[in-house]
Parts: structure tokens; C-alpha cells; sequence
């Protein structure tokens, strides 16, 4: 063989042993990843030719597969729609899946290990191949309520969460995040369907904008050419003052015909939404995007912002707020505080500073804070009010009527800022960060076995700097919690100090209903001594009564037996001048002594005490 053809020969040989070695990579070492991974659509085209398997809640199906006589066999549905959205998470053949759907896929597409005998025997028989079934911890009462109590006087669903835990195991109850998405829209076997409904949840403003422009095109004939020239000239800036204005108004993207929940302004015009007709759900548009079986659009005003909000959608309905967002948790956070000083040696009957002003940098300076200084370091109460007599109160008096300048005081001048650490990491919060500002979400401090955010206290910094450290006292500065953490602080409280690992799924079952696992309750700690515990829910105890506490509002009087505590918080978010602030509410309920459910709520943004 002369020289050129030996190269050829062996550069074609190279070229085969690449092909070879990158066929073993694809199929070997990444098969198992790129066949699990959520956009491998020929998967979950596969996936369609039989039953995906249930996830149920008290045995009811919230996600389950029925029939159909098109291409794919089986159609995902969802009979709990928006309800359990955020648990459920949705199977789309265009963009995979999320939620109980991702996490629990193996054994809901019948492809886990555990479930290889029963594949095998379907295999033999003939027998169509089926997925096993998920049951849920959630209880669906608790669920409901959840859900309803999101509502405002008007019935709009609030932005927000609400977690319920069960203290003694950690079963998580009811996790509601608002608004929510209609999964059955993602899962259509209509692409365009889903296109739509993922275009509106996920991209407001570009599709407000795509719907105003069909909408006003298909009016063109009435408007006339100058006047449609004007709007689509005009309709960016539209769009643009309509999502700057959602970022401050609710609206309900789950319930068709609900109205904005407004606060005043000059652009609304309700004759005008009036003629276009009601807001409707995403999933309730035309190809060109036009209201089915809408009216006529009327000739728009020169700055119809009003128009816009004639469309959905509120920001971020496929956030799942529960897990997957951290919030300022405001005077929550005064919980652990109060835990911190009973390990000290405090009783709620001791009296600390609470002066009307605290100033970390010269705590002998008992002035109240200067008024419009945000420059200034001062730690001042909710609206500047008098905590008891302005000069101390007691620790469950300061709880109950949540005195900022008394926990920045006790913090910063007693407890200090490695002990709140180690109190805070007893509650199940991460050890305080570098100088670098990790990502909370990525990854997931705790698998549910949905992924959840980091919960975290802020930096060392933080507890060293003492005007950080006594803004961190109450919650603000750094520290940035999940409603499912808020909800682990009351539950630990309720459990005797001890803090459960939470979590979502009950029980895995095959498709004969066999039990493949069953949870079983694992202790992540002791967050208080068991010793401290009754001091502690006697003073959250004390926050659920008369003013001066401030969560007489979540009293039960009527249930004999039943004891609540609690603690409320207002966190500013820092994303608003002189705006609204975050609503919390983190408290437990005990019955004849015994732990019965921990939960916690925030509503954002809204005004509140």
C-alpha cells in the first residue's frame, strides 16, 4: 500500500474509532441522562402510547391519562387543574415535564427499577405496559381552604403562598401558590394550544402585546388605516406601562371573567373594559389570539393602558411560590429571636430595651429615628408606634406587639450574631455565606422531593456589622426565606422542638396498587430544647390575641381544645418606594396538647400590618 493511501486508511480507521467511541458516550455513559431529560420529546411521544400513571391526593386523581382517538393514545389530564398546578407540575410532548410529573417520573412512566418484574410480565402477556401511581401527603380540604383563603372580598386570588405542615411527621398538608396555570392547556395534544397557553404564562408582555396587535387588526376595517398605524406605533409603550402597572396589582389568572384588583389611577377606564368584555384565562384565546367569541373591539383611547388589561396575565403564575421563591420573611424571623434569648436564660417575663428608637452604632442613644431618613441606621417599630412604655417591655410583650427596636436591642447587645446563626441553623436555615452572594434556588437546599429553595440568614458580614445585624433581628437586611421554612418554625415549636423533614409524597405505588415505599418521618434536628418549648408557645400564643398582639385576626375559640400560636410579619421587599410591603403569618395549632398542623402565609405586595 503506497504512503497517500496508508494516510486515508488511516484517517478513515481515526474517524470510525471517534464514531464508535462517541456512540458508546451517546448511548452508554449518557443514555440514561438524555433519555430522563424533560425536552426529549420522542420519550414522551413514546410515553403517549400508554398510560402514564396517577398522582393522587386522599385517593382522588389530580394528574391521570385517559384515552383518546387521535395520534397520541393517552391524553394527560388534569381534574384538579390550577388547584395543584404547582405540585402536579404538568406533561407537555413541546415542553416536557415539572413538578410531581418530573420528579416522580420513573414511576409514573413505569420505567423505574423497582417495577422491572411487572414490565417483564407485560412484555410476556402482551399486556399493555402501565405506569405506577404517586399519592400525594396533601389533604384536600386543607388544600381547598388554602386556595379560597388566597381570595380577596372581591374573590381574586391574592399573590402568595400558604403551606401546612403536619408538626409530628412533616407531611406537607396543602401547598397553594397563587396564581397559578391550568396544566391541562400545556398538556393538549393540539401544539398550538400549548404554545399559546405557554407564550401567556411565560412571556406577559410579548403576548399582551401579540394579542392587542390581532385584536386591533381584526378591527382594522372600522378603525381605518391612520388609526391602526397609530396604535401599533404606540402599542410597545402600552405594553410596557401595563406590565409595570401588574407588577403592582393582583389579578386572577385561574377563574375567567374576574376583574384587576386596582389600586387608583387615572388610565382605568371601566366603560371601556366593559365593551371589550371580561379578562379570560390563558387558555382562552383564538389562534390570532381574539376572545372566542368576543364582541367587536371599539376604537381604542390615546393611552388605552386599560385595554391591556382586558388580557392576561399576572406575572409568574408558574412559580411555584411555596418551594421555589424567597421572600424578606419580615418579623417571622422574631421566632427564632425569641428562641435564641429562652436559651440565654430569658423568660417571657424579662424585660428588655425597646426603646422608640434604636441606634446600633450608639446603643445608648434612645431617641426616636429621624423621620424620611432612609440614610439613617436607626431601628424604629412598625409606623414608629411605642413599644409598651418606650423604654422596655417584656420578651412576650415585644413578641406579641412584634417591637422591632426591642429585638435589634437583645439581638444585637445580648444574643449576637454567632448565636442567632447556630439558632437559625437549629431551625433549618443555611450557615451564613462568604462575601458572594450564592444562588438560593441552584441548587435546591431540600428535595420534597419537588426542589426547594435555600433559606438563609444573609452573610457573615450581616452578623458582624451591628446596624446589619440589628435589621437582620426582624427579619430584613439579608435574610430571605421560603413559606415552607416559615412553616418548619412554627412546626418545631409545635413538635416540642423538634423539626421534621418535610415532605410531598406518601406513597409509590405500582400499577397492581402494590406498595412499592411508603414515607417514613425523619428528624432533621432539635431546634429549641424541649425544656424552652412551653415558654415559647405561650408567647406565640400571646401574638394570637387583642391588640396590642398583632394576630388576634387567626384566634379559634369555637374548638375545644384547640390552642393557636403564631407570629405575623410585614417584610419590605425593597422593590417599591414608599409601596406595598410582604404579608406573613407563620403559626401552628395544637389539640389537647398535641401537634396538629404548622402553616405559614405571605400575600405580595399588599399593604398590612
Amino acid at each position: 500500500m503506497n504512503l497517500p493511501i496508508r494516510k486515508v486508511a488511516v484517517a478513515i480507521g481515526v474517524l470510525f474509532l471517534a464514531l464508535f467511541l462517541n456512540l458508546n458516550l451517546v448511548q452508554v455513559v449518557q443514555g440514561d441522562s438524555l433519555r430522563d431529560h424533560p425536552g426529549n420529546r420522542r420519550v414522551l411521544l413514546n410515553e403517549y402510547a400508554s398510560p402514564r400513571g396517577q398522582i393522587v391526593v386522599q385517593g382522588q386523581a389530580v394528574a391521570e391519562s385517559t384515552p383518546t382517538n387521535d395520534g397520541q393514545k393517552y391524553l394527560r389530564s388534569y381534574p384538579g387543574g390550577a388547584l395543584y398546578a404547582p405540585l402536579t407540575g404538568y406533561f407537555s410532548f413541546i415542553y416536557g415535564r415539572s413538578g410531581v410529573e418530573e420528579s416522580a417520573d420513573s414511576i409514573l412512566s413505569g420505567d423505574d427499577p423497582r417495577l422491572f418484574t411487572t414490565r417483564l410480565s407485560d412484555l410476556i402477556t402482551g399486556r399493555n405496559p402501565k405506569g405506577g401511581t404517586v399519592e400525594l401527603t396533601i389533604n384536600r380540604d386543607a388544600q381547598q381552604a388554602a386556595y379560597n383563603a388566597m381570595k380577596d372580598a372581591a374573590g381574586n386570588l391574592r399573590r402568595g403562598a400558604v403551606v401546612a405542615i403536619d408538626p409530628s411527621t412533616g407531611a406537607i398538608l396543602a401547598a397553594v401558590s397563587t396564581p397559578s396555570f391550568d396544566p391541562n392547556i400545556l398538556s393538549s395534544h393540539q401544539a398550538s394550544a400549548q404554545q399559546r397557553g405557554w407564550r401567556c404564562y411565560q412571556n406577559p408582555t410579548d403576548y399582551v402585546t401579540s394579542v392587542v396587535q390581532s385584536t386591533i387588526a381584526g378591527a382594522s376595517p372600522a378603525l381605518g388605516g391612520a388609526e391602526v398605524a397609530r396604535l401599533d406605533a404606540a402599542i410597545p409603550r402600552w405594553a410596557a406601562q401595563e406590565m409595570a402597572w401588574r407588577a403592582q396589582n393582583t389579578y386572577d389568572a385561574d377563574t375567567a371573567g374576574s376583574a384587576w384588583v386596582t389600586q387608583p389611577d387615572a388610565n382605568w377606564s371601566d366603560s371601556y373594559v366593559q365593551q371589550i368584555g371580561p379578562p379570560l384565562p390563558c387558555g382562552a384565546y383564538t389562534e390570532t389570539g381574539a376572545h372566542q367569541g368576543g364582541a367587536a373591539v371599539p376604537a381604542v383611547p390615546d393611552d388605552p393602558t386599560a385595554f391591556f388589561r382586558a388580557y392576561p396575565s399576572d406575572p409568574g403564575p408558574m412559580l411555584n411560590r411555596a418551594f421555589d421563591q424567597v421572600y424578606p420573611p419580615g418579623s417571622v424571623f422574631k421566632i427564632i429571636d425569641a428562641a435564641a434569648a429562652l436559651a440565654l436564660g430569658d423568660t417571657p417575663g424579662t424585660r428588655i430595651p425597646a426603646a422608640n428608637g434604636y441606634w446600633p452604632f450608639d446603643p445608648t442613644k434612645t431617641t426616636a429615628c429621624p423621620k424620611n431618613d432612609p440614610s439613617s441606621s436607626c431601628v424604629q417599630n412598625f409606623e414608629g408606634e411605642t413599644c409598651d412604655n418606650g423604654v422596655d417591655a417584656t420578651l412576650a410583650f415585644a413578641l406579641a406587639k412584634s417591637c422591632n427596636t426591642a429585638f435589634a436591642a437583645l439581638v444585637v447587645e445580648k444574643i449576637g450574631g454567632d448565636r442567632l446563626a447556630r439558632q437559625a441553623q437549629a431551625f433549618g436555615l443555611a450557615a451564613p455565606y462568604g462575601e458572594t452572594v450564592p444562588d438560593l434556588c441552584h441548587p435546591p437546599a431540600l428535595l420534597v422531593p419537588l426542589p426547594v429553595c435555600t433559606s438563609t440568614l444573609g452573610s457573615n458580614q450581616d452578623l458582624t456589622d451591628p446596624g446589619a445585624l440589628s435589621h437582620t433581628a426582624f427579619g430584613q437586611q439579608d435574610v430571605r426565606f421560603t413559606p415552607l421554612q416559615a412553616a418548619m418554625l412554627s412546626a418545631a415549636v409545635a413538635n416540642n422542638g423538634t423539626l421534621m423533614k418535610p415532605y410531598l409524597i406518601a406513597k409509590e405505588l405500582g400499577p397492581n396498587l402494590s406498595t412499592i415505599s411508603q414515607a417514613s418521618p425523619t428528624e432533621i434536628g432539635q431546634a429549641v430544647d424541649p425544656a424552652l418549648v412551653p415558654a415559647l408557645q405561650s408567647m406565640m400564643e400571646g401574638v394570637v390575641a387583642p391588640p396590642p398582639a398583632t394576630g388576634g385576626a387567626a384566634a379559634i375559640t369555637d374548638i375545644p381544645g384547640v390552642v393557636v400560636g403564631g407570629k405575623t410579619g410585614t417584610a419590605d421587599t425593597g422593590l417599591y418606594s414608599n409601596g406595598p410591603s410582604n404579608d406573613w403569618f407563620s403559626g401552628f395549632a395544637l389539640k389537647n396538647g398535641q401537634p396538629r398542623i404548622a402553616v405559614a402565609v405571605i400575600i405580595e405586595p399588599t399593604n398590612g400590618a
